[in-house]
């Protein structure tokens, strides 16, 4: 009985050393391909991060915008990024374009001249695009940096407009 517990006793132990060792080459194996759906992820998130940038056209003509960084703008790019927003624009006052946007954004008013070229919102749920001046309380959107005050008076001084914002 006691051969047989010293026996039973010096295969476990040998079992025990041997399981201590390097993995099996078919163990081994099987981390390498682990390690690839970590890299095709790593660049999946890159391409994911790709910034999309806001675009405004007016009519059929895309203007450039050096957008604000704040929350307003960020929910108007959220806006745009499902498809595009497209906004019936009404003169005002003989200075500006104003479109309702569908939706209320964040908003930050705070009393603003604007000059042409502004974009800001008013009201939390309007957008307004100037081709003239004017002071009130808005949160500021952007700027137009493509046209001068004539460039502006062209696109939005003759009649309604229609405004689309695109996330591309």
């Amino acid at each position: 009985m006691k051969r047989l517990l010293a026996l039973i006793a010096l295969l476990v132990s040998t079992a025990i050393s041997a399981g201590c060792g390097a993995l099996p080459p078919a163990q081994e194996q099987s981390t390498a391909p682990a390690e690839k759906p970590a890299q095709t992820e790593s660049a999946e998130t890159e391409e994911t991060n790709v910034e999309k940038t806001l675009h405004l056209f007016i009519n059929d003509t895309e203007v450039s915008v050096d957008w604000e960084k704040n929350e307003s703008v960020d929910a108007l790019r959220a806006l745009a990024a499902a498809k595009p927003l497209t906004v019936q624009m009404s003169m005002y006052g003989g200075f500006e374009q104003v479109g309702s946007l569908g939706a209320s954004l964040p908003r930050s008013d705070a009393q603003t001249t604007t000059r042409a070229g502004d974009i800001v919102l008013y009201s939390g749920n309007q957008i307004v695009v100037f081709y003239g001046s004017n002071s009130w309380a808005y949160t500021r959107l952007g700027h137009i940096t493509d046209q001068d005050d004539a460039g502006m008076t062209a696109l939005l001084g003759s009649g309604d407009v229609t405004i689309t914002l695109t996330m591309e």
